[in-house]
């Protein structure tokens, strides 16, 4: 069987003997040659358009818990909409013009719109990132910047003490709009919703508050209600005055095959509902070899983002069976605390030990590849070169094809799932 993974932004073809392939993950649609294509959705069932920018009107016709937003826009001064940076999957283009739409239709002329991207502790974007992420009319006809970390106001404090230091253009607004995409995170338990703000347009240190927090066993993927870091999000949410959301699903294709809009945080929780109809997967057993991408671009731009998937797959796999990762990491690590830390990664006991006496934002991400390294073999096929992925933990594939084809002439009875979309999965009734 051909399997086509998605690698930076193209794609690497594999050949795996059906009689190996013990799982094909993927979601409703857009699937990749030689994939199942059994239907997860239940989005929508009988009522959702067919096209994407039908779904788009459909959800802002349609919010959950609010006015439409050209109600809510009607004498307000302006607006601003935080927006997903380069590092995420969201596309923003898609919907951004017809979100300033309805802020026209209820009076806030496109002069008085700002988009703000937030970056987190991510790099700042060239003009021609934000152009392609915003899209052609937005970006001639708005304010679009980056979130500054320079510029930040303290607003208050959450239950748990987190500081809730904003970039100040996010603030003052005559409506405060979130954006994103949803999907399982691995300790915020989903993404989407509040998360715009926190860590979107926060400080280092408020985020570092935050998602150290990320030590509960409690943060996990698809955890909400009870998920230390998620409510914490929310609080954050609450206290800077989101007014309204917009959120979507994608494919693995990253087409957009549903949509959610209104009051944070039921338009949220609505749409987290509807992705789990389609995204909560689940493997009958274990997989001596587990396969996995990102996704490709703008998911594979780093390391620091690509750990994401390995963090997805890791309870799919024998204890002490192979996960492959494929990702492009064509910036390299992607930050640079993330990047010391990495150098200590063969040690989990030393490592965790560190970050439990202090919690280091970027450190985190490291402890969770060791604590998989500790358990798994882990290779990483990606443009870190040989000497670089092996200090690091991993073992460095040159050629994915030629590894299986040789473990496969050692052990012809090795069972293999693949995760193209790096998509987060687990072992029924485990």
């Amino acid at each position: 069987m051909r399997v086509s993974i998605p690698y930076g932004r193209s794609k690497v073809e594999l050949d795996i003997p059906q009689k190996n392939i013990l799982d094909i993950v993927t979601g409703r649609s857009g699937s990749f040659p030689g994939e199942s294509h059994e239907d997860r959705s239940g989005i929508l069932p009988g009522n959702e358009p067919a096209d994407e920018p039908g779904m788009i009107d459909f959800a802002l016709n349609h919010p959950i818990g609010s006015g439409r937003l050209c109600s809510l826009a009607e004498g307000k001064r302006n607006a601003c909409i935080l927006a997903s940076d380069i590092s995420r999957p969201c596309p923003s283009h898609k919907f951004l013009p017809a979100l300033a739409g309805e802020l026209n239709r209820g009076g806030i002329g496109n002069d008085r719109i700002k988009v703000i991207l937030g970056l987190g502790i991510h790099r700042r974007h060239t003009q021609q990132e934000q152009r392609e992420l915003v899209g052609g009319y937005i970006y001639d006809n708005c304010r679009v910047m980056d979130s500054d970390p320079s510029r930040t106001r303290l607003i208050g404090y959450t239950r748990s003490g987190t500081p809730v230091e904003v970039f100040e253009e996010a603030l003052d607004n005559g409506l405060l709009i979130a954006t994103g995409n949803i999907e399982y995170h691995y300790f915020a338990g989903y993404s989407g919703g509040a998360k715009a703000v926190m860590p979107g347009v926060c400080t280092r240190n408020s985020i570092q508050a935050n998602h150290s927090m990320m030590l509960d066993e409690r943060a996990c993927a698809g955890n909400y209600e009870n998920n230390p870091v998620r409510i914490d999000m929310e609080e954050a949410g609450r206290i800077t005055g989101i007014d309204f959301i917009f959120n979507v699903i994608l494919d693995d294709r990253k087409n957009i095959i549903d949509a959610v809009a209104g009051k944070n945080n039921e338009a949220w929780l609505e749409g987290i509902r509807r992705y789990d109809r389609t995204y909560r997967i689940e493997v009958e057993s274990p997989a001596d070899i587990v396969i996995a991408s990102p996704g490709g671009f703008p998911k594979d731009i780093n390391l620091y983002q690509s750990q994401k998937a390995l963090e997805n797959v890791k309870g799919i796999v024998k204890d002490g069976g192979t996960i492959i990762i494929m990702a492009s990491c064509s910036e390299g690590f992607g930050e640079d605390v993330f990047e010391s830390w990495m150098a200590g990664v063969r040690d989990y006991e030393l490592i965790s030990r560190r970050l439990k006496e202090e919690f280091v934002l970027g450190g985190h991400k490291a402890v969770a590849i060791s604590r998989v390294i500790s358990k798994n073999k882990v290779c990483l096929f990606s443009c870190f070169g040989r000497p670089a992925t092996e200090k690091i933990g991993f073992e460095k594939l040159d050629d994915v094809q030629q590894y299986l084809d040789s473990r496969l002439r050692s052990d012809p009875g090795l069972k293999i799932t693949v995760v193209p979309g790096g998509r987060f999965v687990k072992v029924k009734n485990k």
